[in-house]
């Protein structure tokens, strides 16, 4: 199927889930674990001056020329379900109806691709469960990407830890963590953000690099 379709069932997936996730938030996965001091950490595009040197070890490759998959269907194709209500830097408020909810659902959305690594594009989302008890962090990775190695997230250079992927559909495979106030601050002071995976055992980590411009801004327009 083409990239708009996968958009389309990516949100839909994404906001659905967001109504079942009170279940889900009593047991939420944690932040992402701190791995080791010696973890390498990846080449952000254009990192900030004053983000500090990787450490020792070969830094995963990122996707050159990445960049923001488009947030609506190609022309002729099924309309995107949900409305894009509002965009704050890199990232876009879309707002739905689930199936089976009683109330409106927004999340926080970018999609990013990589010219030369179109099979290892991500979605990243950002919601407030139903009861607005719990932030979630909720990113799809495609199919065929290593399970037992999860992901690494790095903000401006910076380690921030290990999640592992919690399920899979046929549109890809989620790591989902809950937002604690800590991570909340590093993703409002960053500026760009690298999740990396691997896609095979005998493969280095594919870095995909994700903008925080506008994340904290975006998150207080959540309704």
């Amino acid at each position: 199927m083409g990239r708009p379709y996968r958009l389309r069932a990516c949100l839909a997936l994404m906001l659905a889930g967001a109504v079942a996730l009170p279940a889900v938030a009593q047991q939420p996965g944690p932040r992402p674990t701190p791995n080791t001091p010696s973890a390498p950490a990846p080449s952000a595009p254009a990192p900030a001056p004053s983000a500090p040197a990787p450490s020792t070890g070969a830094a995963p490759k990122t996707g050159q020329n990445a960049q923001q998959a488009p947030q609506s269907p190609a022309p002729g194709s099924p309309a995107q379900p949900g409305n894009v209500k509002e965009n704050h830097g890199a990232w876009s408020i879309i707002c739905d109806k689930p199936a089976g909810a009683s109330v409106e659902q927004c999340a926080m959305m970018q999609n990013v691709i990589a010219e030369d690594r179109p099979e290892v594009g991500l979605s990243v989302v950002v919601l407030k469960t139903a009861d607005r008890k719990a932030r979630i962090l909720r990113i799809l990775a495609p199919l065929g990407v290593l399970l037992k190695d999860g992901m690494e997230l790095y903000v401006d250079s910076n380690n921030i830890g290990r999640a592992y992927f919690t399920r899979c559909f046929s549109e890809g495979c989620y790591v989902e963590v809950e937002i604690d106030d800590e991570l909340m601050r590093i993703l409002r002071a960053g500026k760009n953000a690298v999740f990396a995976l691997r896609e095979s055992a005998d493969q280095d980590r594919v870095g995909i690099p994700i903008e925080l411009n506008g994340f904290g801004p975006g998150y207080d327009a959540l309704p």
